[in-house]
């Protein structure tokens, strides 16, 4: 996610450099074969060229909103499974807490069920962002996870839906050794059911792009857009007084065809929060936020470090 207010202009080059290279190279053919031909009729009116970008800038900010969209939706399931991953972990502190006042002989055995239940969660958030992203680096959820367990989800495709499961058979077991009382399990079990509808809408946004029409044709009429713009302004700079100025043409194809590229990029940029890149969702940035709001919870002190933006980007 980027947090800066202002970007390098080196890097939004190179995100736009294809496009802008056309712009600038058919521009300036344009220009130098109207220059060197004195071709009037290579002049077009600007009227419809200049409704055709109404049209695009309308047809863009459509495609941008769906675009933005989806990536709030995204940041909103995150948000929400950082509130119940938190509420998942209040909950199973007091629960086992209660259980400890009740039998208080079981008490190591009861903080260490506690501290199974929550580390796995912190697991399962780690393991929703790897799977997001399809990554493969499954050695981050290993601390937080039973060496049965990890060997267990190492050989699922659905790693995070795995841990999820495990946590509900944790749960079972805990209640059938008194750890926990029924209505205290039925209480949990709601946030492992939030924890699955969390996961299914992140792969909802994650498998299914937004429809390819709107990303080809916006890119297709932006494209054809770019082509007419210089004949149309070769319209305006063939009034006699501004003969002697055509070659404006070319930064003025630039300008207002690079104005398009970048909002035709933007909302590209947008479409899919789950990659690994400076525009996404900051997964690793929220994971860190529930594993040490989760540790805290379980009174730990030996804390990660708070991931703080890199040169304007959280991740």
């Amino acid at each position: 996610m980027i947090v800066k207010r202002n970007f390098n202009p080196v890097k939004i080059w190179w995100y736009i450099k294809q496009p802008m290279w056309f712009v600038i190279l058919w521009s300036f053919a344009v220009w130098l074969f109207y220059f060197t031909t004195k071709t009037k009729e290579m002049a077009l009116s600007f009227t419809p060229i200049s409704v055709l970008g109404s049209a695009l800038a309308i047809f863009i900010a459509f495609r941008n909103n769906a675009a933005y969209s989806r990536w709030w939706e995204a940041r909103q399931i995150w948000g929400a499974l950082v509130n119940h991953s938190r509420e998942f972990a209040r909950m199973v502190s007091n629960f086992v807490d209660v259980q400890i006042r009740a039998y208080p002989d079981q008490k190591k055995t009861m903080i260490a069920f506690k501290k199974e239940l929550v580390y796995r969660q912190i697991a399962f958030v780690h393991a929703l962002r790897l799977h997001l992203r399809k990554q493969h680096n499954w050695n981050e959820v290993k601390p937080f996870l039973k060496d049965d367990e990890y060997a267990k989800i190492i050989s699922v495709s659905n790693k995070p839906n795995m841990i999820n499961m495990l946590n509900g058979d944790c749960l079972r077991k805990g209640q059938d050794q008194k750890m926990l009382e029924w209505f205290h399990t039925f209480q949990i079990e709601g946030n492992l059911t939030q924890f699955a509808h969390h996961l299914g809408k992140c792969e909802r946004i994650k498998n299914t792009p937004l429809p390819r029409q709107y990303d080809f044709f916006t890119r297709l009429f932006v494209y054809f857009f770019v082509t007419l713009l210089p004949f149309g302004l070769l319209n305006i700079f063939q009034q006699e007084y501004f003969l002697s100025t055509t070659w404006l043409v070319v930064p003025l194809s630039i300008l207002i065809g690079g104005v398009f590229i970048i909002m035709e990029r933007t909302g590209a940029a947008n479409e899919n929060p789950f990659e690994n890149l400076v525009t996404d969702v900051p997964l690793t940035a929220i994971c860190n936020t529930i594993e040490r709001d989760l540790r805290e919870m379980l009174g730990e002190e030996d804390l990660p470090p708070k991931l703080q933006p890199v040169d304007g980007y959280l991740f």
